[in-house]
Parts: structure tokens; sequence; C-alpha cells
């Protein structure tokens, strides 16, 4: 018979977690709760031992087995954190461990379970595949298979992070957003809320392209996706399970899908209210709560985010922090067409600093000569509204310039804007230079003043880094004679350069 919540919550009070899990905190997100009106409590799963909340289900499962089983070891598949918490348990309880883990696994996630004493096989693409595989070596070896989601122990023992938020926060409480992968930590969550107060509305969060909960809810029956994304590799799953599905079913109040230009600026979020930094799958449910507000307009609500993990590869911050201001819609992105006309650029840039709202800043200018009567530029603008970045391209066709609106383009925001540029006949006479310029209004208006009108800028590259000055490249079409008069223009202007008219890399790639 299946397991009732009168059951589930038995189960979830009587669970073996804090011999390795330590009770998280529940803190207030100030910064957030106060740009949407409503309070947001953030559940800091990402404080465990192994930085997620999987530690929980792993040890309960493993301390309820048998001598007998554990004495012939376990194992399991996972996409890096259920892996840590059964390396961690086995370490703790002295038995073997094999963890099979997908090969887009993050590095960091395979040397922590390395770390720990586990056994580590590298099989498929997702979750799903290393599953298939780790149920045949479980077959094989006799071994105890670990669930890391669709196990009655597993989802109690994760069903204690809702026994702890209840408690820790016993005032009004609207709504708990999870995160689902294979649905382990909402049916633990949605168990435990459900019973002791029904109020709370339960809602569950997926990647848009890693959906299969939503799915499967929605068909009344478990749908197993083709494929699924990778950059929220801790939700990344094909196939919700059995027991999950009939327990989301049943208890889940509604489902929100967000993208990934939403949860990077959600890991934002979070690192500007608590200085830690999540992975995405950790920032799932801040995403959704932001995007929740956005559509029903809600005002002195409260509602708990559970920060599930915070596993994250070093090198994936570089495009966090590149997708997090378009998440935002603090930065839009656009073509625009100008004409290859004495003074067109600084009209341009005048008419940047004109536009309506608040004060904005360039964030990025991509431009290489290509076209004698038309300069194709690709441009970055701050923003303060969401929707904003389609009047400003409005604003600029109204001006004479034409324009495309590229903030939601994702060839646009992966790949494009890096290759703006490339060989071009038309840059004579063209001289490279590096500069520093000081990140403040008008610098870039008074490189513009300074230059002399027959020196035509061939090639323009700047992108906001977040410091306190720019490092921006330039080319200059200067004719040999008036190349004193540009050593003069360069100490009248004043910024840091560095000349690379030179430079090997110039010459192979971007010189005719």
């Amino acid at each position: 018979m299946p397991l009732t919540p009168a059951d589930y919550l038995k189960k979830i009070l009587t669970a073996r977690v804090y011999d390795v899990a330590v009770e998280s905190a529940l803190e207030p997100a100030r910064a957030l709760s106060a740009r949407l009106g409503n309070t947001v409590l953030l559940k800091r799963e990402d404080q465990q031992p192994v930085f997620s909340f999987k530690l929980r289900g792993a040890y309960n499962k493993m301390a309820h087995l048998s001598e007998e089983q554990l004495a012939k070891g376990v194992i399991c598949a996972s996409a890096g954190n259920h892996a840590q918490g059964v390396a961690l348990s086995a370490h703790k309880l002295g038995v073997r461990a094999v963890v099979v883990m997908p090969v887009t696994t993050p590095q960091l996630k395979v040397d922590a379970v390395r770390a720990l004493g586990g056994e580590v096989h590298l099989h498929g693409d997702s979750y799903s595949d290393a599953y298939g595989y780790a149920v045949e070596q479980q077959r094989q070896h006799g071994l105890t298979f670990v669930h890391p989601f669709d196990d009655p122990d597993v989802i109690a023992g994760q069903g204690t992070i809702a026994m702890e938020i209840l408690r820790q926060h016993q005032g009004p409480l609207d709504a708990v957003f999870v995160a689902i992968g294979g649905g382990g930590l909402i049916a633990g969550v949605a168990n435990y809320i459900k019973a002791v107060r029904p109020e709370i509305k339960v809602i569950g969060v997926q990647m848009n392209d890693s959906d299969a909960m939503m799915q499967s809810v929605a068909a009344h029956e478990r749908v197993t996706l083709p494929d699924v994304g990778l950059f929220s590799d801790g939700t990344a799953v094909k196939l919700v399970g059995e027991e999950t599905f009939r327990i989301a079913s049943d208890l889940v109040d509604e489902f929100v899908t967000v993208d990934t230009d939403a949860v990077c600026a959600g890991i934002k979020d979070v690192f500007i209210d608590t200085r830690s930094i999540v992975e995405p799958a950790g920032a799932l449910a801040v995403a959704a709560i932001k995007q929740y507000v956005e559509d029903r307009g809600t005002r002195g609500e409260t509602y708990a985010a559970i920060l599930c993990g915070a596993n994250m590869n070093f090198d994936r911050l570089r495009f966090v922090a590149e997708r997090a201001e378009v998440g935002e819609e603090r930065e839009g992105l656009f073509a625009v067409t100008i004409p290859e006309e004495r003074g067109s650029f600084r009209r341009f840039c005048e008419l940047v600093g004109q536009l309506p709202g608040a004060s904005r800043n360039v964030t990025e200018f991509n431009y290489r000569i290509s076209d004698s009567k038309e300069a194709h530029v690709f441009v970055g603008l701050t923003t303060t509204t969401r929707g904003e970045s389609k009047t400003i391209a409005e604003t600029f066709v109204a001006h004479g310039f034409g324009a495309i609106d590229l903030t939601h383009d994702e060839l646009a925001k992966e790949h494009i804007r890096h290759l703006v540029g490339g060989r071009t006949g038309l840059a004579k006479d063209e001289r490279l230079l590096r500069f520093v310029f000081p990140e403040r209004p008008g610098a870039l208006l008074k490189f513009l003043s300074l230059l002399r009108p027959n020196w035509n800028i061939s090639l323009f590259h700047y992108r906001n880094q977040g410091a306190d000055y720019g490092r921006i490249l330039v080319g200059l079409q200067v004719p040999g004679a008036d190349n004193a008069a540009f050593d003069e223009f360069l100490q009248t202007l004043g910024y840091p350069f560095v000349e690379e008219t030179t430079n090997p890399a110039y010459r192979l790639f971007l010189q005719a």
C-alpha cells in the first residue's frame, strides 16, 4: 500500500540525519525582500558539510540498512550532490561506496566524492544514463542501491528540511519554493507541510529545459524527456521517480519554470544577501519567487526558498556574471546600424545619453569596419525595468538608426557578441591601441571630442567588467603624416594605453 502523509510524517519525525547533517539557518534575504515588497526567507542548505541537502536523505536511507546490506557496500547514481552525501555517509558508517556520475558532472563534485572515499565511475551524459549503468553494476556485484530520490527513507530525510523551516519560522508563511530534479526534496517537504500546516503552498520549480515533473503531472503519467538542459546539472533528470511523481501529483500546489538567465540573476541575488554563491539548482527557488511576484503582483507576503546546493565550478562564474544582468533585465543588447559618415558615432553616443528614464551606461560596444556606407555595432546598455529594451530599440529607429533588440536572442548572447569583427580591406593606415578608460560619464565623449575629424574609428571593442575602469580596444585610421599629431592626442587624452599595431595576433586575425 502507498505510504500516506501520516506515514511520512512519522518517518520524518523519526529520521536519522543529524549524525552528519546540521540544522541549516533560515535567514531573511533583506535586499531581495525590499526590492520585491515581500519577505523572502532563505533556507541555507548550502551550509551542509557537503554543501547540499542530499546528505539528509542519503544518510537516513543508509542508517536504516541492515548490517548485512552495509557489509556488501552501497552504490548510487548521482549528478554530484547525492554522490557526496552517500560518500560522506559511507565514510561515517565505515562501508564501501561506489558512485556513478554523468560525464557532464562538474569536476568540483567529482573531486569532492573521491576526497570522501567514494569510488567514482563516470558514465553517460545525464543522471538517467548514469542510473541505468549503476543498476547494472548493483546487480552484478550485489551492492545495495541508494536511490537519490525515489525511496521513502530518502524522501523522509529530505522532509526534515520542512520540519526545520516550520520550527524556525512560526509566523505567517504563504509558500515554500522547492527545486525539482527527480522529486525527492519536494516529496519530503510537501508531505510534512501538508500534514502540519496545509494552508502553506508548496510550489515546485524546474528549469524550462528540464521540466519532467511538471510535464508528468500535467499528463497524469510519468513522461520521459528525450533530452535535458545541463546548466542546472543538479536538476537535469529525464524521468522522475514513481513515488515522487505520486506525491507531487497529490500534494504540490503549483509548478513554475525558469530559464537560464533568471537563474543566473538568482545566483547574484543570493550573493548580494548572503555573500555566498549557490549552484544553479540552488538558485531555482529564488528565481521562481521573483517570477511569481512579478506575475501575481503580490505585496506583503512571506515566502521561503530552499537553497538546495552550492557545488559551483569556479569557471562557471564567468558565464553566470555575463548572463545575470540580462536575467534581471538590467541590461539590454542591441544590433544598431550607424551610417559610416563623420560624426555619426558621436551622435549615437549622445542619443544614448538622452534616452528617457534613469541615466544609463554602455555595458558593451563591439564594432569592426566592414562596409563603406554602414556600420553594424553590437551594443549593451543598462536598463531599469523589464521590457525597456524594446522601447530603447524603437527610440534608436525613430532617430534614424536601424536597431534590433537582441536582449532575448540566445545566439547573440552566447556567440555573436564574441564574433563581431575580423579582417577587412577598408582599414587603411590603422593603428591599434588598448586603452584604460575611467568608468565615469563623459569618458568616451572626451575621447571622441579630441579625435581629429579625419581619423576614422575602424574598430571598437568594450565590455564592462564591473571594475572602476574599462579596458577598450580601438582601431583608428591615422594617415602617416598625422603620426606626430596623433601622439600629441594621446598625451592630451591622458588615458593609459598600449599600442598593439605590431601585435602578431592582431595581424593574424584582424588585418587583411
